[in-house]
Order: structure tokens, then C-alpha cells, then sequence
């Protein structure tokens, strides 16, 4: 068991370790509850449901594991919590046990994106309570918004392999180009995490990568989907090793004719990892990768408009990891991205342009990490630095706008996780400068306590901030005017969260927040054709998130999620609340046979429009039913079949009526793993 008493000076190895054989569903890093009456009745209700035999797995003395595994219920039981002792990077940018992790966080696994048998990443991240997420369409392809607890879009900072995925010119980050096939995990903080990552108010969501394989025989996947209006996915991968050269490739294709309004959809995307040992202690690691998402967003009548937007996306990144000694390691990685976006729009009537914007984005940075673990100490020191340019055209009422601003960064940071006995204490600082805010100082104290096992009481405070985007401070464009004094958003947040199992077979997990931010960035009327950005006063989120999670008994688990966030903003004349909730039951025998049901929810609290189709509509859960079923045809080969109905009862959840979600469709598909 992994617990704040268990520290290992051979961190890395255990992460590793554990990350290639853990099979959880979706995992966080705080768990447990306490919160009232409402957590008293969900603990009640609980217990209706749950078969108590606490100490099913103490019966007898008999070599403590072996009686463990003797039936099948025990080792449900037994596999449930280990796969909750996980090792995690994002926090302080080390591994470290999640158990002494103070931050909200949450990690979804390779199995979990198998399991829901996922297209992109939105569709992953909407089932992360506490995690809001705005799909554009909710069609097979969707461009989405991600808000963490209430935050702005551009407050969510967005990292794939180490490389900053957020768009220069408005801040936020689109990852519908990111394939979900080569996800291996992604860890989630919610809450201001710049002392460790800079400019990230609202959050931070790490998006990392499969490993190169390890086996001088390949592995690898094929896999092909068919649903409704020609929707198709397919992928391809395949990974081993050769010598001390490890690597793995993955190619894909995915293509729509549109669920609904002929919103039709493609993307073609390829990446590749490669490893190599130099020596015993010296390893490089290089990756590359391509996306070009296209998102035909259909026709609008009532703006008698049709629009569509085309992404390409470049990325390449390279590492060296040097173990100086079993307690000290130094890495250094470079990387570059490169993102084009073009979105016209155009009128129904002539199909003539109405309106285009093209941004052309290139960045390139690297950074230095020096870490060390012996003792009670797992600390880190290190510095980052980056370059971006923006090149963004905007067309509108035969009138064109060029601006070409930049944006360099470098910061420093360091933090220590100190662990003595149950209780696990991490200060972090970091110093950021732009050429847009200045300079910027980040501080974090985190704390964690074991009060029993599968116990864990975490607490921390924090100041964050996010840098204001370009194309509000240095940009600006047709009918938006630049305003190069504006400052970084940033301040405080304080979190308190609670984890704990009930009689061995619930997992509980409740956390409250509050954050308050200052200089809220804000678009007013310039003049009559114009708007401009200024930064408006102070905005406090807070709130609350439960979560209750069952082991499975007889291969049957339940969970069920609400978060809950009150937003009070000076540039609004009221207040606004958003709420989520999640339920599932799974039936996975780890074997063969797979099937879940997942219901979502999301409550925007949006103020009607004179404009009818900017109205939204979110009256109902939408419910997606998965199924699959392994054959397994030899040793080394097994073949999954497997079938999805979303949106089981045809329920209405969009922010805006032109753009309504999808009603009830079904795919199939086959996935051979060899």
C-alpha cells in the first residue's frame, strides 16, 4: 500500500511502475466527505446498495494477500483501493504519491478512455466533476471550452507532453486537435496552480502521452468504428523495442457527414515517440506529432451565416534525462508547436466571405529541471523559457487588419515536498516575467495528513495568475482596440478537501474552494464600432464538489458526482451559480465483458437573449451507454467488439441554440490488440 508513511527515494521507478500497470477508472487525489446533510444522505443511501462484509478480507492469517484473491469479491476489493495509490508528475513537476499530493487532483487513466470508448478529449474531460466543459455542438467532432470551478476558458492552461497547447492570441486551448488514442493519462488540477506551471488561474489539465514500448517483439492496436451519418474513427499503433532504441507510432483518421445540420467533420493526425538509453544513467526521449481538425459548424439560419473552422496543428519535442546519482536528476527538454487556425464565415445567400480570421502561431521553449529525493525531502528546482509568435489576420465588410505581436517568457520555481510520519508539508514559489504583465510571484503551501489508511485530509493556499491574451494586450484587430496597459488576473485560493473509505467498500471524497481573483479582464464598448479590454475588479468563485464511489461487488460499481460554484463578479449585476452532476453504474468482469452507463448533467445558469439563436437549452441529463466484449484469440492476441448509444434519451444540453446537441445515435466497432 502507498500511504504518507511509505516514502521511497526511488520515486521515478515507482511511478513508472505503477502507471504501466494500474487499471483504474477515474482517480483524484482527494477523497472523502464530511459536508452536512447532504453528504449524510448520500452516505445513507449508499448503504442501501452496498454488501458489508468488512472483514472478508481478514478471515484467516493464511498469507495475507493469497486470502485476499481467494474469491472473487476480495480481489475486486483489493484491486479498487491499490488502484487509487498512484504516482503523479503535476503537482511539482516529480512523482510523487498521490497521497501527498494537497492540491485538487484528478487523473483519468488509459482504461477509462478505453472504456468509454472515446473520440476527443472534451468528451473525456466532461465526465470530470468540478470540470465544466462547454461543447461547441456535441457533434462527432466538437470545438469545446474548458472552465475548472467556475474559471474563464483562457484561465485553464492546457500542456500536452510538456508543450503549452493555449492559443497566443486568446488564451485558451482548443484540444480537439490532441488524439485521444495516445492519451495515457491525464492529470487535472483544479484550482490556480502557477507556482509550479506560471500563468494558470483556473487550472491546469496535462495531457501525457503513451510510453514507448519496452519489448523487442511489437505490440500494438488496430481499431475501426462506423456510426451514424458516415461517422468513422480509426487508429492504428504500434510500439516495442529495437536495442536500446524503444518507440512508439500511432496514426488515425476521423471523419463525419454530421449528426445534425450537416456539421461535418474530419482529422487526419500522426505521432511518434522515441527513446533511447545512452547509458545506464543517460536517456534521450524525442517526440513529434500532426492534427488538422476541420469543423464545419453548419449553417445558421436565422444569422442566414455558415461557418467552419480548419486547424493544423505541428508539435516536436526532445529530452535528456541525466541520473546524476539514485537521489539526484537532472532533465533538460526543448519544444516547439506550431498552430494555424482559419475560421470563415460566410453568407447563406451567396456563400460570399462575411467575415475570416487567420492566425498563424509559432512557439518555441525549453526547460531545466533538477530534482532531488532522499530522506524526508522530494524538492525541485527549475527554470523555463519561451518564445511565441503571432501572425493573425482578421477580414470583415471588405475592411482586412494585420497584427504581428510576440510573447517572451521565462520564470524560475522550486518546491519541496517534506514527509515526516503521516504528514506531508509542500511550499512552492515561482517567478514569472512576460513582455506583456511584467514580472509575477506565485507562492503555494500545501499539506496533506493520514488519519487512517485510505484516510487523507489535504489543505492548500495559493496565489495564481494568468497573463492577459495577445490579441487583447498587444493585438487587437478590426472593431478591437488594443490595450497594452492591461495586467495579469491573478489571486488567492484556498482548498480543503477530505478522502475516506466507509466500511471498506465506499470511497467518499468532498472538497471546498474559494477563489478570489482581482483585474478581471473585461470587453467594453470603446466607441460605437469598437470594444476594448480593461481590467474591471474582483471575482470570488466558491463553492463545493462530493463525489461517493463504490467497490465493485460481483464486478457492479456505482459512482455519483456534484459540483457546485457561486460566481460573484464587479462586472455583473448579479450573481451566477453553475452546478454539475455525474452518476454511473459499471459492470466490468476484467476479463470479457464490459458495460456502463454515464449520465452528465451541467447547469450554466445563461441569461436569455433577444437574440433567439443565442438562447441555450440544458434541461436534461445526457446519458451514453458503452458496451464491449474481449475475445481473446491467443496468448498474445485478443479482439474487442464494442458499441455505443449516445445520448440514450435524446436529452437537450447547448449553450446556444444555433448550435443544438445531437439526439440519440449508436456506433460499433472492433479493436484487435496484438
Amino acid at each position: 500500500m502507498t500511504n504518507g508513511s511509505k516514502r521511497s527515494n526511488q520515486a521515478k521507478d515507482a511511478y513508472t511502475s505503477c502507471c504501466e500497470s494500474r487499471e483504474g477508472g477515474v482517480t483524484s487525489a482527494m477523497r472523502s466527505r464530511s459536508f452536512g446533510r447532504r453528504l449524510l444522505l448520500t452516505l445513507l443511501a449508499s448503504s442501501l446498495f452496498l454488501s458489508s462484509d468488512p472483514a472478508g478480507a481478514q478471515e484467516n492469517e493464511q498469507s495475507g494477500t493469497e486470502a485476499a484473491f481467494a474469491d472473487s469479491p476480495n480481489k475486486d476489493l483489493l484491486l479498487f483501493w491499490e488502484e487509487k495509490e498512484l504516482y503523479v508528475q503535476t503537482a511539482t513537476r516529480t512523482a510523487k504519491p498521490i497521497s501527498q499530493v494537497a492540491e485538487n487532483l484528478v487523473v483519468v487513466t488509459a482504461k477509462d478512455i478505453a472504456d468509454m470508448n472515446a473520440h476527443n478529449v472534451a468528451e473525456i474531460l466532461r465526465r470530470v466533476p468540478g470540470l465544466f466543459v462547454d461543447l461547441t455542438t456535441s457533434d462527432f467532432g466538437t470545438i469545446s471550452a474548458l472552465h475548472i470551478q467556475g474559471s474563464y476558458d483562457r484561465h485553464v492552461t492546457v500542456l500536452l507532453d510538456g508543450v503549452l497547447w493555449n492559443f497566443l492570441g486568446g488564451g485558451n486551448a482548443e484540444v480537439g486537435s490532441i488524439p485521444a488514442q495516445i492519451i495515457d493519462r491525464i492529470e487535472i488540477i483544479k484550482g490556480p496552480a502557477s507556482s509550479t506551471w506560471g500563468s494558470a488561474l483556473g487550472g491546469v489539465v496535462n495531457i501525457i502521452t503513451k510510453n514507448a514500448g519496452d519489448s523487442k517483439l511489437p505490440k500494438g492496436m488496430l481499431s475501426a468504428s462506423y456510426g451514424e451519418k458516415n461517422s468513422q474513427d480509426h487508429n492504428a499503433e504500434l510500439y516495442g523495442k529495437g536495442g536500446p532504441i524503444g518507440y512508439y507510432l500511432h496514426a488515425g483518421r476521423q471523419a463525419s457527414d454530421g449528426l445534425l445540420n450537416d456539421r461535418e467533420y474530419q482529422r487526419d493526425s500522426f505521432y511518434g515517440k522515441m527513446t533511447a538509453s545512452l547509458s545506464h544513467n543517460v536517456d534521450l526521449a524525442f517526440t513529434i506529432g500532426y492534427s488538422n481538425p476541420v469543423f464545419d459548424l453548419g449553417a445558421v439560419p436565422l444569422a442566414g451565416t455558415a461557418s467552419r473552422a480548419m486547424i493544423n496543428a505541428f508539435w516536436a519535442t526532445g529530452a535528456l534525462d541525466y541520473r546524476i546519482s539514485p537521489q539526484l536528476n537532472f532533465k533538460a527538454a526543448a519544444y516547439t508547436l506550431a498552430q494555424k487556425v482559419d475560421t470563415p464565415v460566410r453568407r447563406l445567400s451567396d456563400h460570399s466571405l462575411k467575415k475570416q480570421i487567420r492566425f498563424d502561431e509559432q512557439t518555441v521553449g525549453g526547460n531545466l529541471k533538477l530534482a532531488y529525493a532522499s530522506g524526508v525531502h522530494s524538492a525541485v528546482l527549475g527554470a523555463d523559457l519561451s518564445n511565441g509568435a503571432l501572425d493573425q489576420t482578421v477580414t470583415s465588410g471588405g475592411l482586412s487588419s494585420l497584427i504581428r505581436p510576440s510573447l517572451d517568457k521565462w520564470a524560475i520555481f522550486g518546491n519541496d515536498t517534506i514527509a515526516v510520519g503521516k504528514l506531508a508539508i509542500t511550499p512552492g514559489l515561482r517567478l514569472d516575467h512576460n513582455n506583456v504583465s511584467g514580472y509575477f510571484v506565485s507562492p503555494n503551501l500545501g499539506a496533506t495528513y493520514e488519519v487512517d489508511e485510505h484516510v487523507i485530509a489535504r489543505a492548500s493556499v495559493a496565489r495564481g495568475f494568468t497573463s492577459p491574451p495577445l490579441s487583447a494586450s498587444m493585438g487587437g484587430g478590426l472593431r478591437t482596440v488594443p490595450n497594452p496597459d492591461l495586467t495579469a488576473e491573478y489571486g488567492w485560493s484556498y482548498q480543503a478537501g477530505l478522502e475516506s473509505a466507509v466500511m471498506d467498500h465506499l470511497n467518499l471524497k468532498g472538497n471546498l474552494f474559494r477563489h478570489d481573483t482581482r483585474n478581471e479582464l473585461v470587453d467594453v464598448q470603446f466607441d460605437s464600432s469598437n470594444v476594448i479590454y480593461r481590467n474591471m475588479g474582483k471575482v470570488v468563485r466558491q463553492g463545493y464538489e462530493l463525489e461517493a464511489e463504490t467497490a465493485p461487488v460481483y464486478n457492479v460499481s456505482l459512482n455519483a458526482a456534484h459540483a457546485f460554484v457561486h460566481i460573484d463578479a464587479d462586472s455583473k449585476p448579479e450573481s451566477t451559480v453553475n452546478y454539475s452532476y455525474q452518476v454511473g453504474v459499471k459492470y466490468d468482469d476484467r476479463e470479457s465483458l464490459l458495460a456502463q452507463l454515464a449520465g452528465t448533467y451541467i447547469w450554466w445558469d445563461l441569461p436569455s437573449d433577444p437574440n433567439p439563436a443565442l438562447n441555450a437549452r440544458y434541461n436534461s441529463f445526457v446519458w451514453d451507454l458503452n458496451l464491449s466484449k474481449k475475445f481473446r484469440i491467443s496468448e498474445t492476441t485478443s479482439v474487442d467488439a464494442f458499441m455505443n448509444v449516445h445520448n440514450l434519451f435524446n436529452g437537450s444540453q447547448y449553450t446556444v441554440s444555433a448550435y443544438p446537441n445531437p439526439g440519440r445515435w449508436v456506433e460499433g466497432g472492433v479493436r484487435v490488440n496484438f
